[in-house]
């Protein structure tokens, strides 16, 4: 700790309490004031000593969770825990603060006893799609603003409709896409099959819109409102892989689904960077 001697508190800048434990009214006086600004400037020191701060931080290390939990991605999601956290992180303009470590240690070790609890990032298995419009780029550069966004309400309006009708969860909006996820793979690859259907019957200023989608069967890891790994990757190399009006899906879908009602085509090896060798993907239609 620092030891300015302007700052050290002695017995006279110590605050009594009264016998209900409640400090007494400090005079309107600079003595009072100047006291006061001591005990702040003390508080501050504390608050900001690196050697607290180093403790605060081990003790995180050393509880349940996700040591890092606080920024900015760890806490974008709509949670109470992530919501309070994102209040600690701004508890003080500068990054480093005892009050703010031990805050978010807090809040760490709550968000880890609600994972533990299904609540929040696990192993869950689940089926992540990723769909898009081809050739929209192109389009909405001779089509202008209005005519773009108008179009991408309507796609928005009716591939989201199909995703939350089968039990999925719009995770985000990508531009001219979205990422939704499935607890059930069957609903994943209905709701693709339906979404793309319901946009190839629009016509926006005469432009009928292409959507693909992707789907893959994974274990994403949760954080804050979004998801990340390995697995959501994937399912976005497969979206890529897919063209205009297609549904693609991979092994560990297929696997995992009956195929009654559906035309599947002849499994491909999936060549793209950041998928795995022996990653193969089929194209679904309905019968």
């Amino acid at each position: 700790m620092a030891d300015d001697d302007d700052d050290r508190l002695d017995d006279d800048d110590r605050l009594e309490v009264n016998e209900n434990g409640e400090a007494p009214d400090i005079p309107d006086s600079p003595e009072a004031a100047e006291r006061l600004n001591r005990l702040r400037r003390a508080a501050l020191r504390i608050d900001t000593d690196p050697r607290g701060i180093a403790v605060a931080r081990r003790l995180r290390q050393a509880l349940p969770g996700d040591d890092k939990f606080g920024d900015p991605l760890s806490t974008a999601g709509r949670k109470p825990v992530e919501v309070l956290a994102r209040g600690v992180t701004a508890l003080r303009g500068e990054p480093e603060s005892v009050v703010k470590e031990l805050g978010l240690a807090g809040l760490q070790l709550w968000q880890s006893l609600s994972e533990a609890a299904g609540r929040g990032r696990g192993e869950q298995e689940m089926a992540l799609m990723f769909t898009d419009l081809v050739g929209f780029s192109s389009w909405a550069l001779k089509a202008g603003d209005a005519a773009a966004l108008e179009l991408l309400r309507e796609v928005g309006t009716v591939v989201e409709g199909e995703v939350l009708e089968r039990q999925g969860r719009v995770v985000k909006r990508l531009g001219d896409g979205l990422m939704a996820t499935f607890l059930e793979p069957r609903d994943a690859v209905e709701a693709a099959l339906a979404a793309q259907i319901a946009v190839s019957e629009l016509d926006v200023h005469q432009y009928t819109p292409r959507m693909r989608a992707g789907i893959h069967w994974g274990r994403p890891r949760m954080l804050g409102g979004d998801y990340l790994g390995v697995d959501v990757n994937i399912a976005a190399r497969v979206a890529d892989a897919a063209k205009g009006n297609q549904v693609l899906i991979s092994n560990s879908v297929l696997q995992r689904i009956e195929t009654d009602g559906l035309k599947t085509g002849k499994p491909k090896r999936l060549k793209a960077h950041g998928a795995p060798r022996e990653l193969e993907v089929v194209a679904v239609a309905r019968r």
